[in-house]
């Protein structure tokens, strides 16, 4: 639990389910409540990277469609109109904080490109120099299938490698990873430590219970493995009160820490 509490540098990621309702409208108390626990944490001298999912739910929700577009065009579009949106309650709600904020939109190819890679790092290592807040997405607008993450805890995952954080933070809308799955299982348990991820955790990691969002405990144990393989700690904890991450920083056995040495 040391490598958390003692982070200073964290890359945190919501996903599109603890952020909106199922309707795709945002969830207003829960975004205000992120963006107030998020500045105090950086007024105590940590350093905040964001990484946000939400911009294809908000568009589809803003555009009154009735699902998410399964097609490449749709969810471009979508997500361009939803990004906007994104983008100006953060500016909004951190600037009442007294915090600015960065927007950082990315493609897979960024990271496979070296100089390209280096460039994005030079990026947020200045942006965080400068007391910015780096907001990061996926640039859906632009991506295609070669070029897409999958999902945001991928993202995460990388842009954790990439800045040399010392910890990832996954807010989701489970508690952490359970010993079997709980939405079947009243009993099962919560793993709160991970040591090492073999085929038994990749086995009792289930699949996305959100219609809104697109990963899945899966992706989270393969971000978990990106994420270590770099020397980041993971936890996973539940985003529905993101006043736990309080407790999570202060020591507190909060969700399922995936450990990792430097």
């Amino acid at each position: 639990m040391s490598q958390i509490s003692e982070a200073k540098r964290i890359v945190i990621k919501i996903g599109t389910s603890t952020l909106a309702y199922a309707t795709g409208r945002i969830n207003i108390r829960r975004f205000e409540l992120l963006c107030k626990v998020l500045s105090d944490l950086k007024n105590s001298g940590r350093e905040i990277v964001l990484v946000s999912s939400g911009a294809v739910g908000v568009g589809v929700a803003k555009l009154g469609l009735p699902e998410r577009p399964k097609d490449i065009p749709g969810k471009q579009a979508t997500a361009a109109v939803g990004q906007c949106e994104l983008m100006y309650l953060y500016d909004k709600l951190f600037l009442e904080k007294n915090h600015k904020v960065a927007q950082i939109l990315l493609t897979r190819d960024g990271f496979e490109q070296p100089q390209r890679r280096q460039n994005m790092k030079n990026t947020f290592d200045r942006l965080l120099s400068l007391g910015a807040i780096p907001i990061v997405n996926e640039n859906d607008t632009v991506a295609t299938e070669e070029l897409e993450f999958g999902d945001n805890d991928t993202l995460s995952s990388m842009v954790a490698a990439l800045t040399e954080a010392d910890a990832l933070i996954i807010l989701s809308d489970i508690d952490g990873l359970y010993d079997s799955d709980p939405h079947k299982n009243p009993d099962a348990k919560l793993i709160p430590v991970v040591d090492q991820i073999d085929s038994h955790i990749e086995e009792i990691a289930g699949g996305s219970v959100s219609g809104l969002g697109t990963g899945g405990m899966s992706t989270k144990i393969q971000a978990a493995k990106i994420a270590g393989k770099a020397g980041v700690t993971m936890a996973i904890i539940n985003g529905s009160d993101p006043n736990l991450l309080y407790d999570l920083l202060d020591g507190k056995t909060v969700g399922t820490v995936f450990t990792a040495g430097k």
